[in-house]
């Protein structure tokens, strides 16, 4: 009789979080219930027309076969004018590469570069897939927690202790998934002064929130301290400000010894990233993002409503983020609260458990992001959605005893 039998790395890893709240939300959802998820990192508006009507014409032209690996020349070269354009980077062909979302670049990068043993710190709250990651390549996430009280922003002295001679990385990502924060130009060069002193700590800046920002201005590590730049991989994609998480594409610029791993890796796993989301990626970076200060004031609406449905409900509280667009919210003012069929909330996961199923509203406990005690709710939803799902957020904590 066959026996299914997984390789021991599947041990090390889970699924993700928040595509598990979006499968749930899609099984209520064909199960008949109206529910909305607030668990989502994307965007609700369409991806810009000139960037989709640059993939449909790369279809139209026959720009339909494989392209270099690391992407088309094309599309190498808006890539190095974007970095140099808006970050000051200065970069090389042969020191950038795309891939099918910043997703798989980060992974690739640490698959090339961990061996067992490794450290890989990672200040949390983090993206959910940072520690899983890291298993999978066989290294050992060094978490550092962040306070609410700092702003969720790693500390330049809970850094230096963080890193020992087995840090291999240091993952920083501004603006934060799931908390907003937004490091300023010093916030960066107090970190940077650290990782000076540590030379073989390589450094990967997670910039996928840079353009989705509440007016502060946006510095990433290598633009900050050039020093850094042989032993930096700065990451970015198309997926979040310019709505395009479904043509999976994104970018990274760093040393050309990386860069040349990367293009190994993805030469034996995917190859090269969806021509026609190339195309589509040319139209997007050579464009500018003009479009995106309307998207802005929007987002900016929508947090802010959102801010004002949570300062009504006794036992939740939310600090004003500084950019992506999510809210982070303390629930532990719930906690000990009974629902209306006797179960006492004792955590962040009963607590989002409880609102997808009493108001069939989707979030993503705060757990999933290495900080018990929260809530992060996706508001880059449409308005009206938007007010559905608090006035029923409110209804569902008004009912607790």
């Amino acid at each position: 009789m066959f026996t299914p039998q997984l390789a021991q790395r599947m041990r090390r890893v889970r699924p993700s979080p928040t595509a598990e709240i979006s499968d749930k939300v899609r099984a209520l959802t064909a199960a008949g219930h109206s529910v909305i998820n607030l668990g989502e990192g994307e965007l609700d508006f369409p991806t810009p027309a000139h960037i989709a009507q640059a993939g449909i014409d790369a279809i139209n032209a026959g720009e339909t076969k494989y392209t270099a690996v690391p992407g088309s020349a094309r599309l190498k070269q808006a890539i190095i004018d974007k970095f140099d354009r808006e970050n000051g980077l200065n970069y090389s062909a042969a020191e950038v590469i795309a891939g099918a979302g910043a997703k798989q670049l980060i992974f690739n990068a640490l698959m090339a570069t961990v061996n067992p043993g490794d450290e890989v710190i990672v200040a949390a709250p983090y993206w959910v897939s940072y520690p899983d990651m890291v298993s999978l390549a066989e290294g050992e996430t060094r978490i550092v927690q962040c306070l609410e009280a700092d702003g969720w922003k790693l500390q330049p002295a809970a850094l230096e202790a963080a890193i020992t001679e087995r840090t291999r990385w240091v993952l920083l990502n501004s603006p934060n998934n799931p908390t907003g924060a937004l490091y300023s130009e010093a916030e960066i060069r107090a970190l940077t002064d650290v990782l000076l002193r540590h030379e073989h700590v390589l450094v990967l800046a997670d910039d996928i929130y840079e353009h989705t920002r509440f007016g502060q201005p946006f510095f990433t590590p290598a633009q900050v301290e050039p020093r850094l730049l042989p032993r930096t991989l700065t990451v970015n994609g198309l997926s979040k400000a310019f709505s395009m998480t479904g043509w999976r594409i994104g970018y990274a610029g760093g040393p050309k010894w990386l860069v040349d791993a990367l293009q190994v890796l993805q030469s034996q796993s995917t190859s090269n990233p969806s021509s026609i989301s190339q195309a589509a990626a040319i139209a997007a970076l050579d464009g500018g993002t003009g479009f995106i200060n309307d998207w802005i004031d929007q987002l900016a609406g929508r947090r802010d409503r959102v801010l004002v449905s949570i300062e009504r409900v006794a036992g939740l509280t939310c600090a004003m983020p500084e950019g992506a667009f999510y809210l982070f919210v303390n629930c532990q003012g719930m906690y000990g609260k009974q629902t209306p069929d006797g179960k006492v909330i004792a955590n962040d996961f009963d607590f989002a458990s409880y609102l997808l199923d009493a108001a069939k509203v989707g979030t993503v406990h705060g757990s999933a992001f290495g900080a018990p005690g929260y809530l992060r709710i996706a508001y880059a939803v449409d308005d009206r959605v938007l007010d559905e799902a608090c006035q029923r957020i409110e209804v569902a904590c008004g009912q607790l005893g």
